[in-house]
């Protein structure tokens, strides 16, 4: 089969550039350029070198002690520099350039009479994009410039790529991140609207959490996992019938008194209930972690932790897995704070909302036994953010 040449081949045959490259070149002629040199004679054969080739937005000094102040100033989309000059030399100028990150990308010609290999081989290390021997011809200094400045142009172009492409990544992570969080509070939501219809006690708990966490220490992004894992810490009521949540009918005083002291010593509110009711009620740990158990998530596989830890207790008594100080994870230590916290200081059927004071007497009383020494001093040194939490989102 015989190819017959397209017409920017045969341009290409013939020297002549193409119409994408010809625009190109056309926009590299306003760029900026700097010439810098001590000799006025140099810097005019330089300048009209250029502006006969179409280059009109030229800078030059002959003054190498404030070239490198002016370049930065000028900000040249390339640089025409001398290298044997008196006080200031073209490498000195070099070596500042190659240190600063404003001008380190700035790309250099080298115009010089010398021919000396160390002192190329210098300029070179010092990120010289090209040479150009003086005295200056024109064949030779024209295309130089046009090549290096083609090569900054796609490079420059290449770079707004790549920062739009960030920043489309960035726009899309922050989607998703804003997603995650609904999906996650809507599921957070299912779990515990049966007991709470405003879904606040959840997205209190994981505020309560993330506060623990930061005066623990923890970087943000891991408070911010934190916040959002605990919100799942009861998804496994999910799985609980309503006759184990919802017992009918009054209290009785003895009974009441028990759902008051499971408020204070936390799951203690299952006691009055037949040992059968009572296995299924604790369950819910199980079901929950079981219902978040996704080994590709770390946010999932937080808060399943969380969500069958949240009711272990630092003397070992606690519940699924009876676990005893440290052997707890962290993150389920702080939860049970976080959750013991919000059921004393909020109203549910069985028992008003306690006041603060009496929250923060149960908590102490629960320190070495229940909770975690070091978590309960994180959480009432940071009480007063608590305080505002609650205060921003209160139960309707």
């Amino acid at each position: 089969m015989i190819h017959s040449p397209s017409t920017d081949e045969v341009q290409q045959v013939k020297g002549q550039p193409t119409e994408a490259a010809a625009k190109k070149m056309s926009s590299t002629k306003n760029a900026r350029i700097f010439i810098v040199d001590d000799e006025e004679h140099a810097i005019d054969a330089v300048a009209k070198c250029l502006t006969d080739a179409g280059y009109a937005n030229l800078q030059a000094t002959v003054n190498s002690t404030d070239a490198v102040n002016l370049i930065r100033e000028h900000r040249p989309d390339l640089v025409l520099l001398d290298i044997m000059m008196p006080e200031v030399s073209g490498i000195d100028i070099l070596q500042v350039m190659s240190l600063d990150p404003e001008l380190q990308h700035v790309p250099v010609i080298v115009l010089s009479s010398t021919s000396d290999r160390e002192v190329r081989h210098v300029c070179l290390e010092l990120g010289v994009s090209d040479f150009v021997a003086k005295p200056i011809d024109p064949t030779e200094l024209q295309p130089r410039v046009r090549n290096v400045l083609l090569n900054k142009l796609y490079c420059d172009q290449l770079a707004l790529h790549s920062e739009s492409l960030e920043e489309q990544v960035r726009r899309r992570t922050a989607e998703l991140a804003a997603s995650r969080q609904e999906v996650v509070h809507c599921l957070a939501r299912a779990g515990e609207y049966r007991d709470d219809d405003t879904g606040h006690h959840v997205y209190r708990v994981g505020k309560y959490v993330g506060i623990i966490a930061r005066e623990l220490g923890f970087n943000e992004q891991r408070v911010e996992l934190l916040e959002l894992a605990a919100q799942l810490h009861d998804i496994g009521k999910i799985g609980i019938p309503d006759a184990i949540l919802h017992r009918p009918g009054k209290l009785a005083p003895e009974e009441y008194e028990v759902m008051k002291s499971h408020c204070a010593i936390a799951l203690d509110i299952i006691q009055p209930l037949p040992a059968k009711e009572s296995n299924i009620l604790r369950s819910h740990s199980r079901i929950g972690a079981s219902l978040l158990h996704v080994p590709s998530s770390p946010l999932l596989m937080l808060a399943a932790r969380i969500a069958q830890t949240h009711h272990e207790r630092w003397d070992g008594t606690g519940y699924p897995l009876g676990l005893k100080g440290d052997d707890i994870p962290i993150e389920g230590r702080m939860t049970a704070v976080a959750d013991v916290y919000d059921a004393l200081s909020s109203k549910r059927p069985y028992k008003p909302a306690f006041p603060r004071e009496q929250c923060f007497e149960i908590l102490e009383d629960g320190r070495g036994t229940h909770f975690d020494p070091k978590v309960l001093d994180a959480f009432f040194a940071r009480s007063q953010d608590i305080v505002q939490v609650q205060l921003d989102f209160m139960d309707r």
